[in-house]
């Protein structure tokens, strides 16, 4: 039930990010309603379809589609009553990131895969919503944007969720502590310019070096 619970959560909150990215691009009600929906089910969607899970699951239930447009409308109508603040596309996206990537390591993992492929399909199923909007909105996607802890921050909230596991701890605690891990790294990254060093060739294949 808490999992279910997150899940409608973690769309929520991407549909959120996907309605302030149609928001900034100026598309109409149908747009903003399509973004919201390919963030918050685009990377479930991929981690169903590689595991072979069927029915997919904003399929089976429908409750998903349901909150996820409901979360949208509600944003739209929000930021006519007070503008969003600059950052809120980037917050939403971070609390949507770090529900969905440890909800999807956990599917995984119920699925009796490895922790290298929960690791993986938890950080696809994390990120990729998020791409399929930055494509769709015509912005280079976050995932791939300079030095950023995107996919690092889920990697590395995954990797805690298992190794708690690991160490002993239950099932909810780690979930927490994963979630934790991967927005603090995330909005440091936000918030503090935190990055990953940057690998960039010259004209003449030199490496330039750039302080991060």
């Amino acid at each position: 039930m808490l999992r279910y619970l997150l899940d409608l959560v973690g769309v929520a909150v991407f549909a959120v990010s996907g309605a302030l990215a149609a928001g900034r691009r100026g598309l109409d009600l149908i747009g903003v309603v399509v973004l919201g929906v390919v963030t918050a089910i685009g990377g479930g969607t991929i981690r169903d379809v590689l595991l072979d899970r069927h029915p997919i699951f904003w399929l089976a239930d429908p409750n998903f589609l349901i909150v996820i447009t409901s979360a949208a409308m509600l944003t739209v109508a929000y930021v006519r009553w007070r503008p969003a603040p600059h950052s809120a596309l980037l917050v939403a996206d971070a609390l949507g990131l770090a529900l969905f990537s440890v909800a999807g390591a956990q599917v995984t993992e119920n699925a009796g895969l490895p922790a290298v492929s929960c690791i993986l399909l938890g950080t696809v199923t994390g990120t990729a919503g998020g791409v399929v909007r930055d494509v769709l909105s015509a912005e280079v996607p976050l995932v791939l944007r300079r030095g950023n802890f995107y996919a690092t921050a889920a990697i590395a909230g995954t990797s805690t969720y298992l190794l708690l596991q690991l160490g002993g701890a239950s099932r909810r605690n780690a979930s927490f502590a994963g979630m934790i891990v991967c927005v603090a790294l995330r909005f440091a990254s936000i918030w503090w310019g935190l990055k990953l060093p940057v690998f960039q060739l010259g004209d003449e294949g030199n490496v330039h070096k750039e302080s991060t």
